[in-house]
């Protein structure tokens, strides 16, 4: 069984029984990601956003259920027409034995590609959490530098910490507009989730 079998034939047992998805693959690529988004989208399921989590802030992207009628219509006739996905069989939009797109899906992965990374670099440029950061670590590190008097170390520490951490803001900011931009000129509309962070949703559901 391939690589992409096994991806599949993973996803198509949670979708089976379960009402909410996690999928976790610290190692694949984004695209093998959006590629199993459009898959679960093709089976009723709905992209719903992602969290970094664990002390390597593994990517875990959420799909979830989706209750609109076309998209459970939509459901049933992957169901009879794709049988046997993951075991060998053809995938909705994927080449045979792959989780690659073919040409009429790609601009849909692409798309479900860039929400993936949008809501990454959401997740990961907490503004508040990192402007703590900065100063905090500025802060102490100075602190520091007063208690010890090992200031040769610690004053540049001072400085250097919060600078990196603003540049990552910064560089965070602008890859997130860029994408932005990108997501808006595809029809996506801006949203915010329960917890207040911004996201961007599909207008229409994509051909299957």
């Amino acid at each position: 069984m391939s690589q992409a079998e096994r991806h599949l034939n993973s996803l198509m047992r949670q979708l089976a029984t379960q009402q909410h998805v996690e999928l976790i693959h610290p190692f694949a690529e984004l695209k093998t990601m959006g590629a199993l988004v459009y898959v679960a989208e093709c089976f009723g399921f709905r992209y719903a956003g992602v969290r970094l989590l664990g002390r390597h802030k593994v990517l875990h992207i959420h799909l979830a259920r989706d209750p609109e009628p076309w998209a459970q219509q939509r459901a049933a006739t992957n169901a009879a027409t794709f049988t046997q996905v993951g075991a060998g069989g053809p995938v909705p939009g994927m080449y045979l034995n792959s989780l690659t797109p073919v040409p009429e899906a790609a601009a849909d992965v692409d798309l479900i590609c860039a929400l993936i990374r949008y809501d990454g670099l959401v997740e990961a440029g907490n503004r508040k959490q990192l402007l703590t950061m900065a100063w905090g670590f500025g802060a102490l590190f100075l602190l520091l530098a007063v208690i010890t008097g090992v200031y040769a170390v610690l004053l540049p520490l001072a400085v250097l910490m919060p600078v990196c951490l603003l540049g990552a803001l910064r560089v965070n900011t602008v890859r997130r507009a860029k994408l932005a931009r990108q997501l808006t000129a595809a029809g996506c509309a801006q949203v915010r989730d329960q917890a207040g962070r911004e996201q961007y949703v599909r207008p229409v559901p994509f051909a299957a």
